[in-house]
């Protein structure tokens, strides 16, 4: 047994089998975020919050990604109660000092950094991915103008500028159907290719800064993003290319059709003319390995359920809610509670990432494993009370509600 995994178990199940007896899924959720964010610290001591636990055959250390903090962010603003924003504001507070104390100082934050420490003996971010992909910037962007609405703290829309600022500065591109390039590689150089993904962060991001600044500039913005994105659709087959090779503008047909791409998109813009592509993902990516069900995360690999990929499902399906879309949002609902109850190394509280290890992803060495993973179980979060990360509910609220 993995000596880290001992202590992180021990850690995580740490709790009187009488209280678990009456939590639901989501309040068990809630608790293994609460805990993977406190392994390190705990109060308003700056931290991110580790993305897996470790196990027999996996093991990412205390690496927090970014993103997963970002979707933690929107996750804990979803349920909204007093301890919950406090630490998604913990959270925000932390990506924001470490995007201030970056040694490029030019609004960037990186893909990951340690959880244990996340500063330095000099107070700076402890980095772990010097890279800054274009998606994860976005995502740090919007988890922030979250933030911003709900506690009206000028620091985080702050933020979220330079972080806009940054993507202008380094992925605004004007080849082929124009959008923003891939971001960073981990020695500065500039990603060439183009991501469907990407763009549709982006254009929810910007559109969410132009809400916030009534600054024009951001609209035009995102509809550059959002001009591609449209680009990369198939209306014959009903689905989104994964983006461009690295002339950004032959279109990549050769790698994996992903599922964020399909139901992202409907999440981001609402538009009904791309719809179907949240139908296609359900067709296409339908998985069944052993007891559970759900999606892949790719055509070519549908051996295993991608637990976070299934939550993006059905989030999107409670967000077009049209016939029968909740009834089939509730069955993927309670596939992942299936998962989180009884995948290879479940604890009763967190999600896997993967009902198995190894599903592929199409990227070499970047598979999916069964381990417990923040941002797969923050996406049950969002999905459960129906939360769209991509954009301001328009009844004022911060997030869209349950039907």
């Amino acid at each position: 047994m993995n000596p880290r995994a001992t202590v992180l178990a021990a850690v995580i199940l740490l709790t009187p089998a009488a209280a678990a007896a009456q939590q639901t899924p989501l309040d068990k959720a809630y608790v293994f975020v609460d805990r993977m964010m406190d392994l390190y610290g705990s109060g308003d001591t700056l931290r991110v919050a580790q993305s897996f636990v470790p196990t027999s055959t996996f093991d990412d250390g205390d690496v927090s990604y970014t993103y997963d903090d970002a979707v933690l962010i929107v996750a804990l603003l979803q349920r909204g109660n007093p301890d919950d924003k406090d630490r998604a504001k913990v959270l925000g507070d932390s990506l924001v000092y470490a995007q201030q104390h970056d040694p490029a100082a030019d609004g960037r934050v990186r893909d990951a950094y340690h959880a244990d420490p996340f500063l330095n003996n000099d107070g700076t971010p402890n980095v772990a991915a010097q890279s800054s992909f274009t998606g994860n910037i976005a995502w740090t962007g919007m988890a922030l103008l979250h933030l911003w609405r709900l506690t009206h703290d000028g620091t985080y829309l702050d933020a979220a500028l330079a972080l806009g600022n940054f993507l202008i500065a380094n992925a605004y591109d004007t080849r082929g159907k124009g959008g923003y390039t891939g971001g960073l590689k981990v020695d500065g150089s500039k990603l060439l290719w183009k991501s469907t993904e990407h763009n549709i962060d982006t254009f929810a991001f910007f559109t969410m800064l132009h809400q916030a600044t009534g600054n024009s500039a951001w609209k035009a913005d995102a509809a550059h993003a959002l001009r591609f994105v449209k680009s990369m659709w198939n209306r014959k087959k009903g689905f989104f290319y994964i983006g461009t090779l690295d002339d950004g503008v032959t279109v990549n047909r050769g790698d994996p059709t992903p599922e964020d791409v399909q139901t992202w998109s409907y999440l981001a813009t609402g538009l009904a003319a791309y719809q179907g592509s949240i139908d296609w993902a359900l067709t296409h990516l339908s998985a069944t390995s052993g007891d559970f069900q759900g999606l892949s995360f790719e055509v070519k690999d549908r051996s295993g359920v991608w637990f976070e990929g299934t939550a993006h499902a059905a989030a999107a399906l409670l967000a077009r809610n049209q016939g029968g879309d909740v009834t089939q949002a509730d069955i993927l609902l309670g596939d992942i509670e299936t998962g989180q109850a009884s995948a290879p190394n479940a604890d009763g509280y967190g999600i896997d990432a993967a009902s198995k290890d190894g599903l592929q992803t199409g990227d070499s060495g970047d598979d999916y494993y069964a381990a417990l993973h923040t941002g797969a179980t923050g996406w049950f979060c969002i999905a459960m009370q129906a939360g769209n990360p991509f954009r301001f509910a328009k009844s004022g609220e911060l997030l869209a509600q349950r039907p």
